[in-house]
C-alpha cells in the first residue's frame, strides 16, 4: 500500500476510533502534502513527495518542541510530542549513528571529498542514501566531525 493511501485509511480508522489528536495531525499532514504537489503541479504524490513531506512537518514539530520547552509551555510541548510521535511512526527507521557514520565513509570514498571544501560534493552523494533516514542537521555534524581532523 502505498503511504498516501495508508494516511488517508488511517485518518479514517482515527475518526472511528475518535482519536481526535491523530486525526488532526494526519489532516495536516495530507494538506502539507497537496500544498507541495500544488506547488511542483504534479497530479499524485508519490512515496518520496510524502516522507519529503513528512520529514519537513516532523523537523517542525521538533523545532517548536524546543521553542515551547524554552518558553515553559507545557501544554503546547504535550501537544507538539503526540504529533510529532504520530508523524515519526510513518517515517523509515531512523539510522543509528554507526550506520550513519558507516555510510558517510562510504560516500567520502565515492566522492574523494577530503577537505570541509568538499563538504558539497560529499552531501551530493550521501544525501540520497541518507533520504528520510536521518535528519540533514545531524548528517551535517557528523560530516564534519569526520571531514575535519
Amino acid at each position: 500500500m502505498r503511504l498516501m493511501e495508508q494516511i488517508e485509511n488511517d485518518i479514517v480508522g482515527g475518526m472511528k476510533a475518535r482519536e481526535t489528536v491523530k486525526v488532526s495531525t494526519l489532516r495536516m499532514l495530507k494538506s502539507a502534502v497537496m500544498n507541495h504537489l500544488i506547488q511542483t503541479k504534479k497530479d499524485k504524490a508519490d512515496d518520496a513527495d510524502v516522507l519529503g513531506v513528512l520529514a519537513k512537518q516532523a523537523k517542525q514539530r521538533r523545532e517548536s518542541l524546543e521553542s515551547f520547552e524554552k518558553a515553559g509551555r507545557k501544554d503546547l510541548v504535550d501537544k507538539e510530542k503526540a504529533e510529532l510521535a504520530i508523524l515519526e511512526s510513518y517515517l523509515p527507521k531512523q539510522l543509528s549513528d554507526e550506520d550513519l557514520r558507516s555510510a558517510i565513509q562510504k560516500a567520502i570514498a565515492a566522492s574523494g571529498a577530503k577537505t570541509p571544501a568538499d563538504m558539497g560534493k560529499l552531501m551530493k552523494v550521501l544525501m540520497p542514501a541518507v533520504h528520510g533516514k536521518a535528519d540533514g542537521k545531524r548528517v551535517q555534524e557528523a560530516v564534519k566531525a569526520l571531514l575535519i581532523p
